[in-house]
Formats: structure tokens, C-alpha cells, sequence
């Protein structure tokens, strides 16, 4: 199927890319110039998979982005996930201004850490308190050194494909090739990049398998402190939780001893104003929250049960960091969530009826062209895949023709519509059904 497809050139990529390449010189010269003083050229690794080079952006409102050469987009990137009111929301760029003419961070406390904090203790579930930090990466460690203080156990459980940052101990079997996972036989993880130090402390199973959560708690008696799961699988095509899945690790954590972690850091406020713990009704433990918490800033979370934060409360789990709780985040988090809030649910349904617009309109259109295509997730966070079925696990995804989703992705940049070189999509609130129906003219063209 794979060399059929592309033997085809189905979305002409030397044309579309020629076509971007003479729109957009700017951005090249500036990719070029970076390159000598930056390494690779950008400040996340991730974005040098954008063909035909990483574009170089001015300014961004609502649902739409403009790069250095005036060319406007349609934006489905979002950031990578955080800007859940979209480019610029005025209720937000005020708050940051505001605060930002009375300084930006103080090392020391201010009210808006206790107008935060209040908010997410009455917004998420788990939520008894809260502590701040400034990335999804981070407050995952402090998540997980808690769970091993809660418990007095080292070790905890990942999914094959899941992403929670890219510290040593969970950058594991993250995108592991098939063989890889064949060699490790599904439970022994697979470090990322070079450099990294050998994992001893993450056990691996597979999302939507019963059977491997119970054989790593079972081989691994006494000695596991958490389980922690993005509880939909948004870094590796947006896969759901089957029926009562989530359900089960509740159970299997609390037979156990274990804590379940949430890692809300796409779900968090994206799925529903409490998330996905909210969304399908299990309370976890612990739950880690960044990227749409602060609407472009850089603001993490960690929200949790009493018993467990007061180990942060009391000093016994060290948790520190200079811009911890900063007042810019603290602003513009603030206000986003307060916007959110007050518009919810309706907001929700409004995002979740667009996405899914959108969503079932790319995958309708696609097949009629005679393509594979499927879409996983729902509403305000999907992906589109060029495979022949809906995956159920990372290892399905593997299937799924990457070549012909980027061939795609460049076509749709050449008519204005910027999407993630990975196949996911987000929408905000600043999306409206014309921002989708241009969308879906755009790909029927292609």
C-alpha cells in the first residue's frame, strides 16, 4: 500500500514544497542564519521536522498566525497545544500587561498564586491543592518523587508511546520502533536519544492491555510507587481509553498501593473545563497540567489528594524553582481560566462540535479520494492518520504512512493551513465554522 501511495505523488510534493520555498524566503533565511548560532537552528528538537524548514513567525490572533513574509495561516498547531483561546485573547494579553507594568516575578508570594490555586481546587477533581512550575517536564518529577516518598518504592509504570517530558527516567519507550518493542518483549525501556542515562526505575506497558498492566504489577511485587498515563494517548495518535480501562488502573493502583497519575498536560482544560479525569469520571491521585493551564505562558501544575501534597506542604518533598508560581503565568492563567469558566460548558460544546466538524470532514474528504485515512481523538485535540484502521494501541500507529501524512501536511501549508508534522490537530475557542469550512476547501483541492 505504502509504495503504491507514494509512487503516486498524491499531494505533489516537489510542487507544493517549490511553492512554499518561493513564498516564503524569509523564514529560510533566517533558519540558515540561526543554524550558526543555535543548535539546529531551534530551541525544541521537535520542530525541525516542519518541511521544508521550520517558518519563522511575527505575530499571531485568534485562530490565525502570520509568518515574516505575510503569508497568513490557519493555525491548528496552536503552539503545540497551549493556546486554547486561541492567538493573542485580549482578556489575556491585559492581565499580562497589567502585571507585567508592576513587575515580573518577585521570588516571593503575591495574590495570584492564591487566585490560582483557588480556581484549579474548584475546577479539578483531585484537586485539594495545587503547586506551580513552569513546565510539563518538571512537574512530572515532582510528580513522580512524591509518588516514591507516598510509598517508599522506586519504581513506576509507563505506556509504550506516551509522552511525559523528556527527563531521563520517562523519556522511555516513547516512539520505539516495532522490533524494539519485540526485542524488550513490551516491558523493558527503551531510551529515547543518546546521552540518556539507563532507566531502572520504569516499568512498560501497553495502553489498552489489561493483561500487561497486571503482569508489571505481578512482576514487580511491592516495588511500584505509581502508574502514570496521559489518560488519552495524545502523543501517539490520540487514542482513547477503552471502556472502563481508565477504571481498571483505579483499581489496580489502589490493590496495589500504588498512586495513579494523571499526565493532563494536552487533556488538562482542553477536553473539558476538569479535563479528562472529569471527562470520563475517574479521579486519579495525582494530576500533572501544562500547555492550555497557561494560555502561551509557561505555567505547570501539579494537582492533588491532601495526603499526598502534604509531603510538599510540610518539606518532607523538596519542590523549588525561581519563576515557581511567577506573576506573568499566574496573570495570564488567571484570566484564561476565568474566561473558560464562565463560559462553560457551552464553550466546550462549541469547541468539541468545530473540532469534530472539522475532524469528520478531513476523514470524509480523504476517503473519497480513495485514501486510508482515519481519525482518532474528538473535538479540540484529533488525529489524522494514513492507515487502513483505528489504532488501539502505539503499536497500531506504527502502521499508519507517515510519508504520505507529511506529503499532506506541506500541501495544506501551501494553501495556508498550518497543521503539526505529526498528524495531530487542535482547535481553539477562537475557531469558528469558517475557519473550518476553509479548512475543508483547502483539503479538497489538494
Amino acid at each position: 500500500m505504502t509504495s503504491l501511495l507514494h509512487s503516486r505523488d498524491i499531494f505533489s510534493p516537489s510542487e507544493r514544497e517549490a511553492s512554499v520555498r518561493h513564498k516564503t524566503p524569509g523564514s529560510l533565511a533566517r533558519y540558515e542564519r540561526a543554524q550558526r548560532s543555535l543548535a539546529g537552528g531551534v530551541s525544541s528538537g521537535l520542530r525541525r521536522d516542519a518541511r521544508p524548514y521550520p517558518l519563522y513567525f511575527k505575530s499571531g490572533a485568534g485562530s490565525q498566525i502570520e509568518d515574516v513574509d505575510g503569508n497568513t495561516y490557519r493555525d491548528f498547531t496552536l503552539a503545540w497545544g497551549p493556546l486554547i483561546l486561541g492567538h493573542a485573547p485580549a482578556r489575556v494579553t491585559a492581565a499580562v500587561a497589567e502585571q507585567a507594568a508592576r513587575g515580573f516575578t518577585f521570588g516571593a508570594q503575591h495574590d495570584l498564586e492564591i487566585d490560582v490555586a483557588e480556581r484549579l481546587t474548584s475546577i479539578i477533581p483531585c484537586a485539594d491543592s495545587v503547586s506551580f512550575a513552569n513546565s510539563g517536564t518538571e512537574i512530572v518529577q515532582v510528580a513522580l518523587r512524591l509518588a516514591r516518598a507516598a510509598t517508599g518504592r522506586a519504581k513506576f509504570i509507563k505506556f509504550e508511546g506516551h509522552y511525559h517530558g523528556w527527563s531521563d527516567t520517562v523519556l522511555v519507550s516513547y516512539h520505539p520502533a516495532l522490533s524494539q518493542c519485540d526485542e524488550s518483549n513490551g516491558m523493558m525501556a527503551m531510551p529515547v536519544g543518546a546521552g540518556q542515562l539507563v532507566s531502572t526505575s520504569a516499568v512498560i506497558a501497553e495502553w489498552n492491555n489489561r493483561s500487561s498492566v497486571e503482569r508489571a504489577f505481578a512482576e514487580n511485587p511491592g516495588e511500584i510507587s505509581a502508574l502514570i498515563c496521559e489518560p488519552i494517548l495524545c502523543n501517539s495518535g490520540c487514542i482513547y481509553p477503552e471502556e472502563r480501562f481508565l477504571e481498571f488502573l483505579r483499581e489496580i493502583t489502589a490493590q496495589s498501593g500504588a498512586l495513579l497519575i494523571f499526565d493532563e498536560v494536552i487533556t488538562g482544560f482542553r477536553v473539558s473545563l476538569g479535563g479528562a479525569q472529569e471527562l470520563f469520571g475517574v479521579t486519579p491521585d495525582l494530576a500533572t497540567y501544562a500547555k492550555a493551564v497557561g494560555a502561551g505562558t509557561p505555567l505547570s501544575v501539579l494537582a492533588g489528594k491532601r495526603e499526598f501534597m502534604d509531603l510538599i506542604a510540610t518539606g518532607r518533598v523538596v519542590h523549588a524553582g525561581t519563576l515557581n508560581g511567577n506573576p506573568l503565568s499566574l496573570a495570564a492563567a488567571n484570566a484564561a481560566l476565568e474566561e473558560l469558566q464562565a463560559g462553560s460548558p457551552d464553550i466546550y460544546s462549541r469547541l468539541t462540535a468545530t473540532g469534530e466538524r472539522l475532524r469528520l470532514g478531513l476523514e470524509r474528504i480523504l476517503r473519497e479520494r480513495g485514501l486510508p485515512a482515519v481519525t482518532n481523538g474528538r473535538g479540540a485535540v484529533f488525529q489524522v492518520s494514513f492507515c487502513d484502521r483505528h489504532p488501539r494501541t502505539y503499536r497500531d500507529t506504527l502502521a499508519a504512512d507517515r510519508k504520505l501524512y507529511s506529503d499532506f501536511a506541506l500541501a495544506l501549508l501551501d494553501e495556508g493551513i498550518l497543521a503539526l508534522p505529526d498528524g495531530r490537530w487542535y482547535l481553539s475557542t477562537a475557531h469558528t465554522d469558517a475557519d473550518v469550512d476553509a479548512t475543508l476547501e483547502a483539503a479538497a483541492r489538494i
